[in-house]
């Protein structure tokens, strides 16, 4: 894991359905999915604050966490829907990142989202190994991803 892929939200994209897919090459597997790379490698900062948080938007900081407002109400508004929908809180994870490094940060994510049958990465969308868990993926319309 990288921190490249940590975005300054706490967005791990190295966890993320959309980066997954690119990295497991899902389309070439029968799969509808936009591909991300992450939010920094792609140049966004943050893909879901940015436009709302100049510190963010210009680059000026490298994770919310060290912002005066942190945490800003978008932010809090994340965490929430991520707390809620994919039981992870990225205002957690920026307090451990502040308090123990982003180094420590990635070992612990490394650990919490192994594959322990494949040794790829767990999906904090759906739960699943995208590389290992195909055959689920496709029997499960839940999963199938048709962009229209």
């Amino acid at each position: 894991m990288e921190e490249k892929l940590i975005a300054p939200c706490e967005m791990n994209c190295a966890i993320c359905v959309s980066y997954l897919a690119m990295k497991n090459d899902l389309n070439k597997k029968g799969f509808k999915k936009k591909y991300c790379v992450g939010c920094l490698p792609r140049g966004k900062n943050c893909a879901f604050l940015k436009k709302h948080c100049d510190l963010l938007g210009e680059g000026l900081i490298r994770f919310c966490c060290e912002c005066k407002d942190f945490p800003c109400r978008r932010l809090k508004s994340l965490d929430k829907r991520y707390r809620t929908r994919y039981h992870m809180s990225m205002i957690e994870n920026l307090e451990f990142i502040k308090k123990h490094g982003v180094e420590s940060f990635l070992g612990k994510e490394e650990s919490k989202w192994n594959c322990p049958e494949c040794g790829g990465m767990v999906c904090c969308h759906n739960g699943l190994c995208l590389n290992c868990s195909l055959e689920k993926l496709q029997q499960n319309k839940k999963y199938c991803w048709d962009e229209e």
